[in-house]
């Protein structure tokens, strides 16, 4: 296939670039770097089968001289931590459009060319759940005009659009409903728990935490993800599906995860007051429809993939 990948140059887009290459097919990155780092794609310069563009999602998108098979709409600020200059709180309108006008013009693109369409969306329409797990079935709890709201309902907006392009203009389209996900190439200043435990446990400090620490989170290593992601965009599904890996586990116990892997001896340091407003209590995602559709379940377990992450955050201190 012929595939434009947007946010090519991101934590996930370039991890799917190089499954895309990996398996014979031609990529087209497409990213204006607002959160996405060029440093992502340096390995794929002299690759001809991969080519980049430069570009806003929100403004009109031109492919010159391709014929697309798939358009894959990764594009978009991801942190939540409004401590993070890359946080979507601190990029609100960027945000906003990168889900509502990019999720546009990137389905715009698709049936220009009759393409397959894959939006990548997120754990976050869920909101703070009050259904545990969450089956996409869940139509959520989450608050329309809070400061996480701009990523929110973006990708609420985006699904519904996504959709609507499925039963009014017939494309082919699929919906990945991402949950956390680590792995090389995070940026070491995202405001992520991963990441600032690693940088923080490589540089001897004591591990900041958000809150109490018993918040949890269900965290996927990015290889597993981009798996799933990879046979759903081969599959027939046009309904969301859950990508996440279900084991759940607290802040807290991450942070201790991290601490006794690295040999860190301080402890942790508790911010109660500055916890993000809306932070979900519980996040796991039920990832039964995965299994039945794509035969997907995650492999890598949290201490190991924890432990291919680290080789990256080391070189990039």
């Amino acid at each position: 296939m012929n595939v434009l990948i947007t946010g090519a140059a991101g934590f996930l887009g370039s991890h799917l670039c190089d499954r895309l290459l990996s398996e014979g097919h031609k990529v087209i990155g497409l990213d204006n770097f607002i959160t996405g780092r060029p440093e992502n794609l340096a390995h794929l310069v002299d690759n001809n089968q991969f080519s980049f563009i430069e570009h806003d999602v929100s403004t009109t998108i031109d492919v010159p001289d391709s014929n697309l098979d798939a358009v894959m709409h990764f594009a978009s600020p991801a942190s939540p931590n409004p401590n993070s200059p890359y946080g979507y709180v601190n990029l609100p309108i960027q945000t906003m459009k990168a889900g509502g006008l990019g999720t546009l013009n990137s389905l715009g693109v698709a049936r220009a060319y009759n393409a397959r369409f894959l939006l990548a969306s997120t754990s976050e329409i869920y909101g703070d759940p009050q259904v545990h797990p969450q089956p996409e079935s869940y139509w959520g709890h989450v608050n329309p005009i809070g400061e996480r709201s701009v990523y929110d309902e973006a990708k609420r907006f985006a699904e519904a659009l996504t959709m609507a392009y499925h039963r009014y203009h017939g494309i082919d389209t699929k919906i990945v409903r991402i949950f956390n996900t680590y792995g090389p190439r995070m940026r070491l200043d995202d405001g992520r728990a991963v990441p600032n435990f690693l940088e923080q446990a490589l540089n001897g400090q004591p591990l900041t935490i958000f809150g109490d620490g018993s918040q949890t989170r269900s965290f996927c290593y990015v290889d597993d993800l981009v798996e799933g992601i990879y046979r759903l965009l081969l599959s027939d599904e046009h309904l969301p599906v859950n990508i996440g890996n279900p084991t759940e586990m607290s802040i807290l116990a991450l942070a201790e995860t991290i601490n006794r892997l690295l040999d860190n001896p301080l402890d942790v340091v508790f911010h109660p007051d500055k916890r993000g407003e809306g932070d979900p209590e519980r996040r796991r995602p039920d990832i039964t429809r995965a299994q039945k559709v794509l035969g997907w379940n995650p492999t890598i377990e949290l201490e190991e993939g924890i432990m291919r992450t680290l080789p990256f955050f080391q070189e990039n201190l």
